[in-house]
């Protein structure tokens, strides 16, 4: 059996959002209208180059301030524990968060976007850009989360259960 590898990874810029702790942030980017902005590192400028065309982009980034793993935990949506790797918790084994996120305008280096479910001064790991033809699935499905009692009933806000206590 193989062993995990250790990588070495740097941000390309901070993510900026009003919220500065994840009690109340929205659970996910397709459920918030929040604004926020990008702020890519002058470095990585010209890999922005011909992004303004898309409507949306797909933002990778690392969960700063995430409590430690454990393989199990109750998510927001359920009153039941699951598999870490069934869950979209941010306190996983490599704390990496994934959102969409629409793309409102560029200045520089600066990115304005529209629905944020991050904390202020995310490290931002990478962008994507959002292609309905590649990234679409209209059959997929969505194991115990369809079948979540609360679901229905939930805000979308999050509380402070996968934070840590210190900044």
């Amino acid at each position: 059996m193989s062993k995990p590898q250790e990588f070495k990874i740097q941000s390309i810029g901070t993510i900026r959002t009003p919220f500065k702790s994840s009690k109340a942030t929205p659970i996910q980017s397709s459920k918030s209208d929040a604004l926020g902005y990008v702020e890519v590192f002058e470095e990585f400028r010209d890999g922005l180059k011909s992004l303004d065309g898309f409507s949306h982009i797909i933002l990778l980034y690392w969960f700063h301030k995430a409590k430690a793993p454990k393989m199990q935990m109750k998510p927001y949506l359920d009153t039941d524990s699951h598999g870490i790797f069934a869950i979209r918790a941010p306190s996983r084994p490599n704390p990496i968060g994934i959102s969409i996120v629409k793309l409102v305008s560029i200045e520089g280096t600066r990115l304005y976007i529209k629905g944020v479910d991050m904390l202020d001064e995310t490290p931002l790991l990478d962008i994507k850009p959002f292609v309905p033809e590649f990234d679409n699935r209209p059959l997929a499905t969505s194991g115990w989360l369809g079948m979540s009692p609360i679901r229905k009933d939930h805000s979308f806000k999050a509380d402070d259960r996968f934070e840590n206590d210190h900044d």
